[in-house]
């Protein structure tokens, strides 16, 4: 009965991931359900990790890696070793006593990897290494057979064959062997030997018709070719020969006129001038021979000369001239050989003669060469132990690494090691992001990673003094976002640590932290009045521009149409302004007033409180809003937007991120000057202008009623009953009796705090009359 594998998780990030720890855990991970994995597919590309290792574990070659072909990699690594436990340490090197040899392809992989260490002089090392492989030219260097199907020509033994198999990749094409040399397959040994058939079954052809089509035996080719590069100009020059006959008034025109010589004659000629060359191969006249001599265009006597002794003397003899008729018989006889040449087969090898090539085709080389390629293809297993050697070396080395990066996340939300879809760290602004991303499409990128809530800043990296570019999607969770923007710079360190100028190209804007947005709303009303004042300022500067522009061109306009008479003073319209200045400043008066005066009727202990409720109303919407927004950061949509299928909502809540992010801070045990030789000196005037605004308050607010006696009475009155009260409670104490309450007939104290009560509103009401010429209330003064 089989045994279900006993799991263990671990809750990170919002969901639960599965431990992987020990090599059990390995060889049961075809049973865990593929809903628990931390995620289904992830690309080859972008990722900080081994490219030649996922080029194994990507058997379909499509760029992706799948829930199947980790199970396949997994299953295959842990059979091929004694203790699977040995994947989860990550080492470099194989040792060759862990590689289970209890199995046909294990014993191959053993005994391939002794073979490779003694290939490269190490026969006595007990490990082996990615390095120990990555030479392949060095491991078959000295072998003569290698079992990948190629064999350079120093595989045989005889100088005879060799130089056959070097023939061979001379005429179609050599294959790089594993040792590096170049060689030949058994596909290049049957393309040669079949154009080599086809080439010498065309030469029978024309043997069988020798009188005709080989006219000059082994020479024709050569003949042939002579003819060929003269024939054009041949044939032009017994034509124009011809139309000279025909009218003897184109004898002149035909050849070349007095300014074409004219035009030669201030230009460096010789006999490769493209002037030269297209001028008659002689001169023209009616019924003229060609000469094979004298009277021969320059440009065209090596051609002549080669065709004379080639095709002229072998078919007519010594002939100092050539007729129209002997050129004729002449193409007649080359029409034969020409319809053969239309028919080639073979060219691949017509370098080699036919005389070479029928000698290839009689000696048997083809099964000889044939007999090497299989005796090398016969130790094609135990070579291509070597890949599987390398293959088991690499996952040894990197597979737990990517089971930790896809089976789960653990390598992300841990401090042990970096996932490996983190490119490096970027140093901006005081920070240090170390959740930083390849991105290949931007747009495309941003549209996903924008339902991620993450506050992210794309970067184009590239490396000083060279063309090599990247872009990189940064993570800013801590610190604030008022110094970022498109456009400023930083450093982008790799995971090689190798440097990269970085500049900030595109931003999507989120909450970054809960300080952020704490401060956010008081920020946001100090730009508001900012930008108002400065537009106040712009607007009150272009109407002082205006009005001198106008002023000047008012005197102008003065001078020369005479001295316009002053505009009188209108009282009522300056009236008017300071009416409306009055206004304007009482009613901020009133406002500050009652401020001022609700405040001061709390009880001490409800003004900071009333303070705190204060920040409360302004900051906790913010705050309560990023908060939330916080605390739903998704991993998710960052990977789906480079191609990954993660299979969770993978969250980065505020104490995750806060990590992520590291803020400037000085080191412990520093100091530090607060003395800044450069600080801007303090001024007075602000607490100046503070104390004014305050005395010039309550000098309103007595003006205008709002205090005085009575209202002060009533204040010391209200502050001297709660210390009274405070008093007798002290003074009773917890444990004496509470006190018989006075008759019907004497005076209630509550009776008599009414009384003054009313006492004191009346006074206040009394206040409030506008006060005139006639009447003045008692309980207030006049004020002068």
């Amino acid at each position: 009965m089989n045994i279900l594998h006993k799991w263990r998780f671990f809750r990170s990030g919002g969901f639960d991931q599965v431990r992987l720890e020990e090599g059990v855990d390995l060889k049961s991970l075809s049973e865990l359900d593929p809903k628990l994995w931390a995620a289904l597919s992830c690309p080859t590309s972008n990722l900080e990790f081994d490219s030649k290792t996922l080029e194994f574990i990507d058997t379909d070659k499509d760029g992706h890696i799948r829930v199947p072909e980790i199970v396949a990699a997994t299953n295959w690594a842990t059979s091929l070793l004694k203790q699977p436990g040995d994947l989860t340490k990550g080492s470099d090197t194989l040792p060759l006593s862990s590689i289970n040899d209890s199995t046909p392809e294990g014993a191959a992989i053993l005994a391939s990897a002794k073979q490779i260490l003694l290939n490269i002089d190490k026969n006595k090392e007990l490990t082996i290494s990615v390095e120990d492989t990555a030479d392949l030219h060095k491991i078959f260097a000295d072998t003569r057979f290698n079992g990948d199907g190629i064999i350079p020509s120093n595989t045989a033994t005889d100088t005879d064959t060799q130089s056959v198999i070097e023939d061979i990749m001379t005429c179609v094409g050599a294959e790089e062997d594993r040792s590096g040399l170049p060689g030949v397959s058994e596909e290049k040994i049957s393309q040669f030997f079949l154009e080599a058939r086809a080439y010498s079954e065309w030469w029978q052809e024309a043997e069988r018709d020798a009188a005709n089509i080989l006219l000059l035996g082994e020479e024709t080719e050569a003949a042939k070719s002579a003819f060929d590069n003269i024939k054009v100009k041949i044939n032009d020059y017994f034509t124009r020969c011809r139309l000279a006959e025909f009218d003897q008034r184109a004898s002149e025109p035909l050849n070349p006129a007095l300014t074409e010589y004219e035009a030669l004659a201030s230009k460096n000629l010789s006999t490769d001038s493209e002037q030269i060359v297209s001028l008659p191969i002689a001169k023209i006249e009616a019924n003229k021979p060609l000469p094979l001599g004298a009277g021969i265009n320059p440009a065209w006597i090596s051609a002549l000369t080669e065709f004379k002794n080639k095709v002229i003397s072998p078919l007519l003899g010594d002939k100092e001239n050539l007729s129209n008729e002997e050129w004729q018989q002449l193409c007649n006889r080359f029409s034969a050989h020409q319809a053969w040449l239309d028919v080639k087969r073979g060219a691949a090898v017509e370098t080699l003669r036919i005389r070479r090539i029928r000698y290839i085709l009689a000696s048997g080389y083809q099964e000889k060469i044939l007999s090497l390629i299989h005796e090398d293809k016969s130790l094609a297993d135990a070579s291509d132990a070597i890949n599987s050697v390398e293959k088991l070396i690499r996952y040894h080395r990197d597979l737990f690494q990517l089971l930790n990066n896809f089976v789960s996340f653990r390598d992300f939300y841990t401090a042990q090691n970096k996932a490996i879809f983190q490119a490096g760290s970027l140093y901006l602004d005081g920070r240090s992001c170390d959740f930083c991303l390849r991105v290949t499409d931007v747009n495309k990128h941003s549209i996903m990673a924008n339902l991620s809530g993450t506050y992210l800043a794309y970067c184009e990296c590239q490396r000083e003094g060279g063309n090599e570019k990247m872009i990189i999607a940064a993570a800013f969770t801590n610190g604030d976002a008022d110094n970022l923007m498109v456009g400023r710079n930083g450093i982008f360190y790799d995971r090689k640590g190798q440097d990269w100028n970085a500049t900030i190209v595109k931003i999507i804007e989120h909450p970054i932290s809960v300080r952020q947005a704490f401060w956010y709303p008081y920020k946001r009303i100090g730009k508001m009045v900012g930008e108002q004042i400065e537009k106040m300022a712009s607007a009150r500067e272009k109407a002082v521009q205006d009005q001198a522009t106008s002023g000047i061109v008012n005197t102008t306009q003065t001078t020369d149409t005479g001295k316009i008479p002053p505009v009188p003073f209108d009282v009522g319209k300056f009236a008017g302004i300071f009416a409306a200045i009055g206004l304007a400043i009482g009613a901020i008066g009133t406002a500050i007033a009652s401020v001022i005066t609700g405040f001061i009727s709390l009880v001490w202990w409800q003004m900071p409180l009333a303070i705190v409720g204060l920040i409360l109303l302004i900051s906790g919407p913010s705050v309560l809003l990023a908060f939330l927004k916080l605390r739903k950061r998704n991993l998710a949509p960052l990977l789906d937007g480079n191609g990954w299928a993660v299979n969770t909502r993978a969250i980065i809540n505020i104490p995750f991120g806060a990590s992520l992010t590291q803020v400037a801070t000085l080191p412990p045990g520093a100091q530090r000057s607060l003395t800044d030789p450069y600080a801007e000196k303090k001024s007075p005037w602000k607490s100046y202008f503070f104390i004014g605004l305050l005395l010039s308050s309550i000098a309103y607010l007595w003006h205008s009623g709002y205090l005085h006696q009575g209202i002060i009475e009533k204040l010391q009155n209200h502050f001297s009953i709660n210390k009274s009260e405070k008093s007798a409670e002290i003074e009773i104490g917890p444990g004496a009796e509470a006190p018989v309450a006075p008759d019907s007939g004497a005076a209630a104290p509550n009776d008599s705090k009414t009384a003054a009560k009313g006492e004191l509103e009346a006074t206040a009401k009394s206040s409030e009359v506008v006060p005139t010429a006639q009447t003045v209330p008692a309980s207030k003064p006049i004020n002068r």
